[in-house]
Formats: structure tokens, C-alpha cells, sequence
């Protein structure tokens, strides 16, 4: 996220669209005179006035389009002067360019119904966003540490912009601050505030010329696999740089960027999901789902699908669904699969090397708890004993967990009983959260499917090791993980 600004900008822009074509669309039906529209206005040329009249309002004063630092009266004057400024584009062109049978009347009919439209429209976003947040549905939990005026008004932004997706939780006091309402507790005790409240974005004031303040706080959130904001002084001593940014006042410093911070990267890869899903799911797992569905049933007693609880985007917990490769029992969440393991079917044997148990994971995708390229998803107790054990563990959360990934593909699947294995596993998916892009993607799942998952890792075997992580290898293979950390479970 650069800015504040830039985060909304293409939301509003695409959300903004959409009540204008469907204005489009709706308005000759309001008008009880669809037919008046065909006879005497070429419905094409309406649709592409508005909406290059549109674009170019709106990148012409961004500033006009965008909604901060007030509830929704700042919304009904942002969104009259920002139809004001597209009317008067609108009316210009038209005059300048467009035949002489468009109508004044038509024209003018159209905005009064937009206008109102629009504010409408809005009204229902505002309102079903807020009911959303303060139920805690898809939300970033934000604190922030201090209780300045400038504080204040970041927390009005966030409040004020549900569309952003912002939870805020409270104040964290510094030592010299006063105690005011919704305090948290104090900065001493933020990273038990940070597990106590389930925290996954702290702004921070305090202390911003203090570079080992800063440190301390980047290492504890990276720790906890919180994101972190700093809010910049008057006086900072930063030049302007590629992760700062002002926003409504208030200037934000990202001390770890990551190419899925922007809002079109999050866009592109969503819809990127959704059309592989939706593919997949016609094509494959419609056909594929019935048989192994019925040879589970068939060739041992139990559910189809097995559900786990997992870690996954945020640190928010989601059922993992795979195909069930076990027989029932109550070691699934605690113990892991070993060579031979008599929990395991026939069938289940030959699921888990072929890696059709883990096909299920699509609807996970669907529905937006995974992606399908990511970190690996753990199940909860992994999550709670590596995250002690491997520094900057958690970071790999911020990112959408994968049916396959990166460090898949590299060799660094399966067990994980030597704690080196769980290291590298991680370091090739924090190369994945630094460097991800579309082809990135691509070339993961075309590597999944043509050339299989890597073998997985033995000590003393060799794996392919991309340039920029050969630097940071671990040579340290003799370390073991205790023996209840382990890895991939059911």
C-alpha cells in the first residue's frame, strides 16, 4: 500500500463504473421510454461519452473522488462535486463533438437520475461495509501506537473508509501520554496486545527519529507477522522514495513492501484465481470429484473430505479441505504422516503421492481462503511451535496460503523432521512474498503440472537454488526439530 489515496483510487474508480453503466442501462427503463432511446439516440454513443467523459474527470482532479477523514455528509459533498466536474466535461465535449440530435433533455434527466443513483448507491456500500467491519469480517485489526492529534485523525480515516478494510481496535500509550479513551495498553506489552487482540497492523508514532526504536519495532512485528505503518514526522529525515507516501496529512513510511501491497496486484491475482478455479472445477473436479469420491467411500469407513484448521492469510484460522487419506483417528492434529504409517489407506497412499488429496484446496480458492499459488498452509500447532523457532516465521501470512508454491517446486515439500528443512522451506516462500508477480504464478503451476512437485529434500541432496538465495543458504543441517514439531499432517 503506497498510500491511502492510491489504495482507494482504483476501487472507486471500478466501483464508480459500475453505477455509471448500470445508470446507463437502468435510466431509459425509468423513463417508462426504452424505445424513445433506440428511435432517436444511438445508445453506443451514449455509452462511450460518458465514459470517456469519466475517465477523464477523474484522472483530470483524483483528488475530487476520493473519501477521508469524514463520515458520509463528506461523501454527499465529495460525490455533488465530482458529478459537478464530469457534467461540465460531459457538456463541453458533447457541444464540441457530438451531433446535433442529442438531447439537452436527455442529458440533463440522465445526471439528476446518476446523481441521486450514486449517492444511493453509496449510501448501501457505506452502510453494509461498516455493519461488515464492526462484526469483523474480512478486516485488517489495526492499532496504533500514540494518542497525538494526528493519531486521531488516522483513526478517523480508517473509521470513516470501511471500504478499506481497516478494524481499528485502540490506542497503544507510550510513556508521556495521557490515558484517553479505547486504550489497548501500553507499548512495553504490545506484542502480548498484539496476540491478545489478534492484531495484524500497527501504526506507529512514537519515537520515529529513534532508528533503534524503529528496529525493535519492525522485529517484533515481523516476529508476530504483523504489518507495520510509521507515521512520519514534520521533521523525519527520509528522502521521498518509492514507499512513501502523504495521505490527508498524514505521511506513512512501509518498512517491508511487498508486490501485493497495491491494490491492482491483489485485483490481478484474485481474478487470476477465480478464472483458474472456475476452469478447474468445470473441468476437472467435476469429473474427478464423483470417482475418487466413491473409491474412499468404497475402500474404507469415514467422511470424503478431510477439514483442518490452518493458518493462513493474517494469521486468520480456515478449514483446509483435502481428500481424506486416512483412517479416523485422533492423532490428525498432532502427528504427522510417517513412512508406512498404518493410518494410511491403499488408496491414500497412492492420493498423497499423486497429490490429488490436496485438490479439494480449490474450493478453499473459491472461496477466498487460499490462492493458488502460496506459502503452504500449517496447521495451528506448527504455526505456534515454528514461529518460536524460525525468526520472521509469520511474515510468510501476509499472503493468501497456496495449494502449491514456490518452495514446493524447489524440493521443499513433505517432512520436515530436521528443522533446517522448515528454515528453507520458509526462505524460499519469503522469496515468493518479496518477488511475486502474474508469470511468477505461471511458471509455478506450469512447473507443478509438467514436471511435478520437487522431490522432497534429504540432507546432502543437491536442489535447484535460485542466484538470490544462494547467499543465504543454511548450511546448518545437523539442527533437529523436536520431536512434536513436524510437518505435513493429513
Amino acid at each position: 500500500m503506497k498510500s491511502f489515496e492510491k489504495e482507494l483510487f482504483p476501487i472507486y474508480l471500478l466501483v464508480d463504473l459500475l453505477i455509471l453503466n448500470s445508470s446507463l442501462v437502468f435510466f431509459p427503463i425509468f423513463r417508462f421510454d426504452a424505445s424513445y432511446l433506440y428511435r432517436m439516440h444511438p445508445h453506443l454513443i451514449y455509452f462511450l461519452h460518458f465514459n470517456a467523459c469519466w475517465f477523464m474527470a477523474y484522472f483530470a482532479f483524483p483528488g475530487k473522488t476520493i473519501y477521508l477523514q469524514k463520515g458520509f455528509s463528506n461523501r454527499i459533498i465529495r460525490i455533488t462535486r465530482k458529478i459537478l466536474i464530469f457534467s461540465l466535461f460531459a457538456s463541453a465535449t458533447a457541444f464540441l463533438f457530438l451531433p446535433d440530435y442529442y438531447s439537452r433533455q436527455y442529458f440533463a434527466e440522465f445526471f439528476v437520475f446518476y446523481y441521486f443513483g450514486t449517492i444511493i448507491s453509496y449510501f448501501l456500500i457505506y452502510k453494509y461495509l461498516k455493519n461488515k467491519r464492526k462484526k469483523g469480517l474480512n478486516t485488517i485489526r489495526t492499532v496504533i501506537i500514540s494518542t497525538c492529534e494526528k493519531a486521531n485523525l488516522l483513526r478517523r480515516v480508517l473509521e470513516s473508509n470501511p471500504i478499506l478494510g481497516y478494524k481499528f481496535l485502540g490506542f497503544i500509550l507510550t510513556d508521556n501520554e495521557l490515558v484517553q479513551n479505547d486504550i489497548l495498553g501500553t507499548l512495553p506489552n504490545l506484542e502480548e496486545l498484539i496476540r491478545k487482540h489478534r492484531v495484524n497492523m500497527v501504526f506507529s508514532f512514537h519515537n520515529n527519529d529513534n532508528l533503534a526504536y524503529k528496529q525493535q519495532l519492525i522485529s517484533n512485528c515481523d516476529k508476530n507477522g504483523v504489518r507495520l505503518r510509521f507515521v512520519m514526522g514534520k521533521n523525519h529525515p527520509f528522502k521521498l522514495q518509492q514507499n512513501f507516501a502523504t495521505d490527508a496529512a498524514i505521511e506513512l513510511l512501509n518498512p517491508h513492501e511487498t508486490p501485493r501491497d497495491f491494490v491492482m496486484a491483489r485485483i490481478t491475482k484474485r481474478l487470476f484465481d477465480i478464472i483458474f478455479t472456475v476452469f478447474f472445477l468445470v473441468f476437472i473436479f467435476s469429473w474427478l470429484l464423483p470417482i475418487v469420491a466413491l473409491i474412499i467411500k468404497v475402500t474404507s469407513k469415514g467422511p470424503v473430505f478431510f477439514r483442518q484448521k490452518r493458518t493462513g492469510f493474517n494469521n486468520k484460522t480456515f478449514k483446509c479441505l483435502k481428500f481424506r487419506t486416512m483412517r479416523p483417528n485422533f492423532l490428525s492434529d498432532i502427528q504427522q504422516a510417517s513412512v508406512n504409517d498404518s493410518r494410511i489407506t491403499p488408496v491414500g497412499e497412492f492420493l498423497r503421492k499423486s497429490h490429488i488429496d490436496e485438490f479439494p484446496q480449490i474450493i478453499n480458492v473459491f472461496l477466498g481462503q487460499m490462492s493458488v499459488i502460496g506459502p503452504r498452509p500449517h496447521m495451528l500447532k506448527h504455526t505456534e511451535q515454528y514461529s518460536e523457532l524460525i525468526k520472521r516465521y509469520l511474515i510468510r501470512h501476509y499472503v493468501k496460503p497456496g495449494i502449491t508454491g514456490w518452495a514446493q517446486i524447489n524440493g521443499y515439500c513433505g517432512e520436515t523432521d530436521e528443522l533446517w528443512k522448515m528454515e528453507k522451506r520458509v526462505e524460499y516462500d519469503m522469496f515468493y512474498v518479496d518477488n511475486w508477480s502474474l508469470l511468477m504464478d505461471i511458471k509455478i503451476i506450469w512447473r507443478t503440472v509438467f514436471k511435478g512437485k520437487g522431490n522432497q529434500v534429504h540432507s546432502g541432496k543437491s536442489v535447484f537454488v535460485p542466484a538470490e538465495l544462494k547467499a543465504n543458504q543454511v548450511q546448518d543441517s545437523d539442527r533437529y526439530v523436536p520431536e512434536s514439531v513436524m510437518s505435513e499432517t493429513v
